[in-house]
């Protein structure tokens, strides 16, 4: 059967199986662009054409994980550490509430001191307190104990994102030490965990990784329709020389490549799973200079300005090349602005964007 054929009979059906999902994520020419479209026509009737903001907050770079892809791992000894202060935190989150962003992202290297838990714990409050409790609050601060989401939760968090990086047990393994605090198990049960608490919950992967296959890439879309995510980040991978994984450089797609990957991706989890929230990521930017507006139109309804104080993006780096680093959240507003209209969709704001699948889910469950 000709390509194009088998690809709009696959968009046709109901329910996307594996294999019809391999052969989407090949697809090329018109056959690329019909999956677009159709994840573009599903985004329209069961999302609308409205973008969220979520105001970034790249809160600190100090990290106890070690994962062989990231930037800021604590084994990168080449990087100077930071973490905001508590008013520098404040300031960022005023800026978005007097610009009516209506929420917020907390993201930070992975900790879970007693003293780092009490901190966001005490963030928190100071967040709600200088918004009357008028901001949408997005965690992701990584592995947490069942206490620690619950007591977040309590004081104002409503979403959290925790990135499972690959969903096949070996290719996490790839990326990742081979110890108690880098294990598959436990980076699975704080995602049910979440899901037990009612946050919002939240995953992703990586896309483009070396050794990983569009077998895994299907797999991964699996399990996000599986688990019944509320919201997902995902992207291209992009390498970063201070890492153990750059050595395998070699083996990767081209980045032009990683980022049709990274659309197809997008696109196929938009069909799957309607009315989810999907973020078009940095990452996208990072490789083609509208990348996000390219993910806009393929099914993605969320961006995240930066608001994280200049002088620390540098220290933020989880990849190399990332955009943005020195601009200021004004600046990057005002981009935005004009980027989310050229791609043909309206900005929510004042509104939460809550995940709409996520009021299903519940209710069913009741």
């Amino acid at each position: 059967m000709d390509n194009i054929l088998k690809t709009h009979k696959i968009l046709k059906k109901d329910f996307l199986n594996k294999d019809d999902l391999v052969f989407l994520l090949a697809t090329t020419g018109e056959s690329f662009q019909a999956l677009l479209d159709k994840a573009a026509e599903i985004k329209k009737h069961y999302v609308g054409n409205i973008v969220y903001y979520r105001g970034l907050i790249e809160y600190s770079n100090i990290c106890s994980k070690n994962c062989f892809y990231c930037g800021i791992r604590g084994g990168n000894k080449k990087l100077d550490r930071y973490q905001m202060t508590d008013d520098e935190v404040i300031e960022a989150v005023v800026f978005a509430y007097k610009n009516n962003y209506s929420s917020i992202v907390l993201q930070g290297g992975e900790r879970n001191d007693k003293s780092f838990i009490n901190k966001i714990t005490s963030l928190l409050q100071k967040i709600n307190k200088a918004t009357d409790n008028s901001l949408g609050i997005t965690l992701s601060l990584g592995e947490q104990t069942e206490e620690t989401f619950r007591i977040w939760k309590e004081n104002g968090a409503r979403r959290y994102l925790l990135r499972i990086e690959a969903s096949n047990r070996d290719l996490y393994r790839k990326m990742h030490p081979d110890n108690k605090k880098h294990d598959f198990d436990t980076r699975l049960e704080s995602l049910y965990t979440l899901k037990k608490l009612e946050y919002q919950t939240g995953t992703g992967v990586m896309i483009g990784l070396p050794f990983q296959t569009l077998e895994h890439l299907a797999q991964d879309l699996v399990f996000f329709r599986d688990f019944d995510i509320d919201m997902a980040g995902m992207g291209p991978y992009i390498e970063h020389e201070d890492t153990p994984l750059y050595q395998y450089k070699d083996l990767l797609l081209p980045r032009k490549e990683r980022f049709e990957l990274s659309l197809k991706m997008l696109a196929l989890l938009r069909i799957i799973l309607k009315d989810i929230n999907i973020a078009a990521t940095t990452a996208m930017q990072a490789i083609d200079p509208v990348g996000r507006e390219k993910a806009l139109k393929a099914g993605a309804n969320v961006i995240m300005p930066n608001l994280t104080p200049v002088k620390y993006r540098e220290g933020y780096l989880l990849y190399e090349d990332k955009p943005c680093t020195d601009e200021e959240a004004e600046h990057c507003m005002n981009c935005l602005e004009s980027s989310i209209r050229m791609a043909g969709d309206d900005i929510g704001y004042g509104k939460w964007g809550d995940s709409k699948h996520y009021f299903n889910r519940i209710n069913k469950s009741k």
